[in-house]
């Protein structure tokens, strides 16, 4: 079993069930809305990510590696004394380190993007769901995850449907 599924048809609705879910104690469920809610992610008891230090972490080593390789090719491997400038001549320097800091952050961002969503996920049980489809359209769902500690097959199935769900469903796997 993946969870237990509640419907409901008004987004209001949804924000006042993921707060009673939230104070109720439990922690791993998820909602699903075909646009914005305004408080439900503080109903939710949403946190931040670590995904800024991860496009950060990315800048600093495309930085790095951009100015490091610059600076080992043009005044160790090949010194070449042009005119006689200085073989380590930073100005000329920072356009390569200002693109590779942004390469490599962006390259960061997609791929932490990527894992922290744990993506790509061809099949996610939801979608076998046909009340679901909906989920992009006109309704909201709460699902509460059978991973969460306080989970109970018959207990969590009734406190879903005391939320005054129009449908409560169970997800297998």
């Amino acid at each position: 079993m993946f969870g237990i599924l509640a419907e409901f048809t008004d987004a209001e609705e949804l924000v006042a069930a993921a707060q009673r879910v939230y104070e109720s104690g439990y922690r791993r469920f998820e909602a699903y809305s075909p646009m914005p809610v305004e408080g439900l992610a503080d109903a939710i008891g949403f946190r931040r990510t670590r995904m800024p230090l991860v496009v950060l972490i990315g800048g600093i080593i495309g930085a790095l590696s951009g100015y490091g390789l610059q600076y080992w090719v043009s005044a160790i491997a090949y010194p070449l004394n042009i005119g006689g400038r200085p073989l380590h001549s930073w100005p000329a320097f920072i356009p390569v380190t200002f693109e590779m800091t942004v390469l490599i952050a962006a390259l960061f961002a997609v791929l932490g993007m990527l894992a922290m969503n744990g993506l790509p996920r061809p099949h996610h049980p939801l979608f076998a769901i046909r009340e679901f489809d909906r989920a992009t359209r006109d309704r909201f769902f709460l699902c509460i995850l059978q991973s969460d500690p306080m989970f109970h097959q018959q207990s969590t199935r009734g406190f879903m449907e005391s939320l005054g769900a129009a449908e409560v469903i169970d997800v297998p796997e």
